[in-house]
């Protein structure tokens, strides 16, 4: 164990690293584009007064558009060319999964390969835009009704154009980039799409940050509160690298085999399953269909009486769906529960992993395969899912109760933006080893050739 941690730090260390010519362009290629996404989030839609359209955010808080406006670092609260970011192509990506699940076609392209998996993404991106067109219309059609039952005028000429404008704007910015993010992936590190989000995410900690030591100053904040809130933010960040990392190995036998000496030798490997199979999405779906009414009502509230039946019904959905109430708590936590079996039963098919196994010859020890293999991984994938589940669901809700209590604005660091900039940061740094190993591998095989022709 200790060798193998010390050849890690000597693989991370400046000097392999100020070697790595290919690396050091592929991370200033990185930072240069995600510095593009960030200058792009301050380019206002043609049409819209920015600073009328921040006081009119700010009567919406709370609701799902929060979440658009985390994932897109403060774009939608500036209604900038980006203000949808990439979520249209993430729930897109969602929908051709759930699809080739279900579908027979769009299953069978699934297992074609590399042809089918472009074909895929082809179907992927049709999907992105389509949804793009739908909602910047309705939030070129919503911007424009609530700003006049408010009395702020954010549209500088509502109509047809202005809409119409708005959709193409809106389209161009999320096609750029889905551009953006797969040039970072081929030509820089890590992957586009998920630094794009990351980015956004935590490009709103200097001001949060701001916030909370002047607040420490003036004295809304007290220290103790301030002090709780960094325990409880690198207690969560431990524990999700613990859990993002944990997987229950299952040990897969192979038939024995002719070694190079004539001796019969059993191949042996083993089948990782992930404690946390269904990834970020379970608290991206939950909290999205809890605050889906929500952000409904806040829009139709100007409109609508309070003394009506409708006026109330929605008054008693803004109290009991609110941030931090018990019944959003308590639905938030079982809609995250839900959709980590849900997703996890989607993306994993236990027949499907069965079937490969017995066509390579490989089997679980003590168990038959083919029907028996598919049953048994079911039955362990269920089991390590609950633990799953359990992790996602105390991640998530202890930010939202610590938020509700203190009362302050801080949705970037909730359960489900802390999972995406933990997860994507591990995953950047190992790629980030696996190019410095790389060039060390190469640097290695050089000088071998060379003292081989010295001889």
């Amino acid at each position: 164990m200790a060798s193998r941690t010390d050849n890690i730090a000597s693989n991370l260390n400046l000097a392999n690293f100020s070697k790595a010519t290919e690396l050091k362009n592929r991370i200033w290629f990185t930072v240069g584009a995600l510095i593009v996404f960030r200058f792009l989030s301050f380019v206002p839609l043609p049409g819209v007064n920015p600073l009328i359209l921040e006081s009119l955010y700010e009567q919406t808080r709370g609701g799902i558009l929060d979440i658009f406006n985390t994932f897109s670092g403060g774009s939608l609260e500036r209604m900038s060319l980006i203000a949808l970011g990439v979520m249209p192509y993430i729930t897109a990506s969602i929908v051709v999964q759930l699809a080739a699940s279900l579908h027979p076609a769009l299953g069978a392209l699934k297992k074609e390969g590399e042809t089918g998996r472009k074909k895929l993404n082809q179907y992927t991106r049709y999907g992105a835009v389509l949804l793009t067109a739908v909602q910047g219309w309705f939030i070129a059609s919503g911007l424009e009704a609530y700003a006049a039952s408010s009395g702020l005028q954010a549209v500088v000429n509502p109509g047809m154009l202005f809409r119409v404008g708005a959709v193409i704007s809106l389209i161009g910015g999320t096609m750029f980039l889905l551009w953006l993010g797969e040039q970072i992936t081929s030509r820089g590190i890590g992957n586009g799409t998920s630094l794009i989000i990351m980015a956004g995410i935590v490009a709103q900690m200097p001001t949060f940050m701001a916030n909370l030591f002047e607040g420490g100053r003036s004295g809304s904040v007290g220290p103790v509160t301030i002090v709780g809130l960094v325990v409880l933010l690198i207690a969560l960040i431990l524990f999700i690298c613990f859990m993002e990392r944990a997987t229950r190995r299952l040990l897969i036998q192979y038939p024995k085999r002719a070694s190079q000496n004539g001796m019969m030798q059993a191949d042996r490997s083993h089948l990782p399953l992930k404690i946390n199979t269904a990834g970020v999405i379970p608290p991206i779906f939950a909290s999205s269909l809890l605050l889906l009414p929500l952000t409904i009502t806040q829009f139709a509230g100007n409109s609508v009486s309070p003394d009506s039946t409708v006026g109330g019904v929605i008054v008693t959905l803004n109290q009991y769906l609110a941030h931090g109430k018990p019944l959003y708590m308590a639905l938030y936590a079982l809609g995250i529960i839900f959709f980590c079996f849900f997703y996890t039963a989607v993306v994993f098919n236990p027949e499907e992993t069965a079937d490969n196994l017995k066509r390579n010859g490989g089997f679980i020890p003590g168990i038959r395969p083919g029907k028996s293999t598919a049953t048994y991984l079911d039955y362990v994938l269920t089991r390590i899912t609950v633990i799953g589940a359990i992790y996602i669901t105390i991640v998530c809700v202890i930010p939202e109760y610590f938020i509700a209590q203190t009362g302050m604005n801080m949705m970037f660091l909730g359960g489900t933006s802390l999972l995406i900039v933990v997860n994507v940061t591990v995953d950047t740094i190992t790629q980030i080893q696996s190019h410095l190993l790389a060039h060390q591998y190469g640097d290695l095989i050089k000088k071998a050739k060379l003292k081989g022709r010295m001889r």
